[in-house]
């Protein structure tokens, strides 16, 4: 594998699947050769990437009051069957323990609303307990049927999964808007990935939920990817488990609850899909394990010289609080920058006799391939140099995104809006019940799905459902999607 990720990539991003495929394995992302359908190996370079985001999201949802749990990666099924949609909603997908004696079935996590709110319940006794907002790292379990691809669908998906309790739907309707902009500052503003936040159609709404907003990203492959999506639940959850609260008035009351789960894995997904290029990866500076990458040029006269010089400036750097690594190994230099190249590592120095002569060093930048010369005495500005990095490739990401919702009126239109690799914004009958079948008809028809209307403003819709022509009551946006 490591033989493999020197000698670079074979082929180039506008052949978007052996590309993705190649980046995972040549950049030493992931290990696919574990051989349980569904389940990967995380190596060390992907786990130290998504361990950094996690601190991202980790820090954002703590600094708006969440708290830190672990819970059981098990749970009953008396649980799970509480509320009947749910279960009816995830049973295709639970993995089943074999039964234990005197305990029952027990299933693999799938999500956690029927581990939390049995604990709203017993922590929560009156108004003064709210809001309660509570939130784990780790895995959940999928059994999903379809054809498995890394990272992109998976059976273990490794995420945040926060859960909220709150006196009244006005409280718990304002943190499913806190958490889009929560996705909005992490995923977007940090790691230059912009989304389009759909309010799902019923039909496609999370399992028990009274509705769901998903961030829909755009691949290059023109197919929509769910990033973290949040759910409103209403008091369906406490009511299965009847989780209640003393009011101010001393009346009872149901909690309202709400979920939201960024899910780490997958965001590295449009990370590297997004942001790669012919050569691999470029990581963003605000979570690339290594910031700096140090080369030292050195032949056998020099070589402790320049290692010493090296040593300091890692050491200028790391007072910075600039993560950096020096590559001293017998590797040549070219072999050196092809893998650093590879793995997306921002910024690269390379310091040799000459370097030290001229008391300068030789900086290459990953997403530009531009190489300069900076005096060794302007380290600090790779502080600076690193802001503006990400906020780069944030503005490149959101060019791609740029033109790509088109307006359409017919059935033709559509067809030959989503073939082309677009997004179609149609008017649509409605995003309940009765629209399904319109659903379903572009999904047999046209191969793609309806997503859902803008969270972020109420569009107006106008004229006739572009399926049924009936008064069309929603504006809704079509895509492919994985």
């Amino acid at each position: 594998m490591a033989k493999k990720s020197q000698e670079g990539l074979t082929v180039k991003k506008e052949n978007f699947g052996e590309w993705y495929t190649q980046v995972l394995e040549k950049a030493e992302i992931v290990d696919i050769r574990n051989k349980v359908k569904g389940f990967m190996v995380v190596r060390p370079w992907g786990a130290m990437i998504i361990e950094n985001m996690y601190k991202l999201y980790e820090k954002e949802i703590q600094s708006k009051g969440h708290k830190p749990t672990f819970m059981p990666t098990v749970i009953p099924e008396k649980n799970l069957t509480k509320e009947s949609s749910h279960i009816k909603g995830f049973t295709p997908e639970v993995f089943w323990l074999e039964k234990i004696k005197g305990e029952g079935k027990l299933a693999l996590r799938p999500t956690s609303e029927t581990l939390y709110t049995p604990m709203f319940k017993l922590w929560i006794r009156s108004h003064r307990d709210l809001p309660m907002k509570l939130y784990q790292r780790g895995s959940v379990f999928r059994l999903d049927t379809k054809a498995t691809r890394p990272l992109i669908r998976t059976r273990e998906i490794l995420w945040v999964e926060c859960h909220d309790a709150f006196a009244t739907k006005k409280q718990a309707e304002a943190q499913v808007q806190e958490d889009i902009d929560t996705t909005e500052k992490i995923m977007h503003q940090n790691l230059g990935i912009p989304f389009f936040a759909m309010k799902r159609p019923s039909w496609d709404k999370f399992a028990g939920a009274e509705y769901t907003v998903g961030s829909d990203v755009l691949m290059p492959d023109n197919k929509l990817i769910q990033q973290p999506s949040t759910h409103m639940m209403g008091q369906k959850f406490s009511r299965a488990f009847e989780a209640k609260f003393k009011t101010e008035s001393g009346s009872e009351e149901y909690l309202y609850t709400t979920a939201y789960g960024p899910a780490m894995s997958r965001i590295l997904v449009s990370i590297i899909s997004q942001h790669g290029d012919n050569k691999g990866l470029i990581l963003p500076f605000c979570i690339s394990p290594i910031q700096v990458i140090i080369i030292p040029i050195y032949s056998t006269k020099n070589k402790n010289k320049i290692l010493k010089e090296s040593e300091k400036i890692k050491s200028a750097l790391e007072t910075l609080k600039i993560k950096t690594e020096i590559d001293a190994s017998e590797k040549r230099p070219g072999e050196k920058y092809n893998e650093y190249e590879l793995k997306g590592v921002p910024f690269r120095l390379e310091i040799g006799e000459q370097e030290l002569k001229n008391k300068s060093l030789t900086l290459f930048t990953r997403d530009s391939g531009k190489k300069e010369k900076i005096n060794i005495t302007q380290l600090s500005k790779l502080t600076k140099l690193g802001q503006d990095y990400d906020k780069r490739l944030l503005k490149k990401a959101d060019n791609f995104t740029k033109g790509k919702i088109t307006n359409c009126k017919t059935k033709q239109e559509l067809k030959k809006t989503i073939n082309s690799g677009k997004i179609a914004r149609v008017n649509f009958c409605s995003t309940d019940v009765q629209g399904e079948k319109c659903a379903e008809i572009i999904e047999k028809q046209i191969n793609a799905e309806v997503r859902g209307t803008l969270a972020s403003k109420n569009e107006k819709a106008t004229g006739k459902c572009i399926i049924c022509n009936k008064k069309a009551d929603v504006v809704v946006y079509v895509g492919k999607s994985y």
